[in-house]
């Protein structure tokens, strides 16, 4: 098994409950898929490869797909994101370039780039009212990228998943990237198991940590599931 260390692991369920995306759409986008006769190419490459047949994602996928998923959202088809990922690993020099700090800036460019020829040589005119009427390309991606820190190569490493106010993270570097209370690293899934078990003071004075943790860490994952839900 490759050292995972500092990488992240997460299965396309774990991830998927983290982002509110399907797990089988995560598989696709990594994977590749087919329908009919047409063979779809995965949309990047997965950070984790166990030679076990199974997909698995890592950090930094998890930061792209949050992005992926947003334009999707919008309306832009996984095509033309797919488009955009390619020209956009040329400029940037990044394999998962969506997620960078960088994308901030040269992203609405890309897409642009992207949207005005399609394979004939035909104008798309659709995705161009998508960035220059219907929306700000900035109104998209800011609240995404603002709970993200980045390092000095403007790659993300860590994400504040509830906003900073929670001090919940999701930290590659700890836990193998599960969300966990920022001061203690202990995993929000584990207080809140503990403080429905048993209460949240006998909680918090099990694992050492303030009150307020072990109530927002009862908070995040009864969100997480409530949206699992939706």
């Amino acid at each position: 098994m490759e050292n995972l260390i500092g990488v992240g692991l997460y299965t396309p369920a774990e991830a998927g409950r983290l982002l509110a995306i399907a797990p089988g759409k995560l598989a696709r986008w990594l994977r590749g898929h087919r329908v009919g006769e047409h063979e779809y190419a995965p949309l990047w490459k997965s950070q984790i490869d166990l030679d076990n047949g199974h997909v698995y994602l890592g950090f930094r996928d998890l930061m792209e797909a949050r992005i992926a998923d947003k334009f999707m959202r919008c309306g832009v088809s996984s095509r033309r994101v797919r488009a955009a990922i390619q020209i956009a690993r040329e400029i940037i020099g990044d394999e998962r370039p969506l997620s960078t700090d960088r994308f901030r800036t040269d992203g609405r460019d890309i897409f642009l780039r992207v949207a005005e020829t399609d394979e004939h040589g035909e104008e798309r005119e659709g995705l161009l009212n998508l960035f220059r009427r219907q929306y700000e390309f900035k109104q998209i991606i800011e609240p995404l990228l603002k709970s993200v820190d980045f390092d000095d190569k403007g790659a993300p490493f860590q994400w504040w998943p509830a906003g900073r106010r929670t001090s919940i993270v999701v930290d590659p570097g700890r836990s193998f990237g599960q969300p966990i209370d920022a001061s203690t690293s202990v995993p929000t899934a584990v207080l809140a198991v503990a403080a429905n078990r048993e209460g949240v003071e006998t909680a918090a004075s099990a694992f050492d940590v303030p009150e307020t943790s072990v109530r927002r860490a009862v908070e995040f994952e009864a969100e997480l599931e409530r949206r699992l839900a939706a």
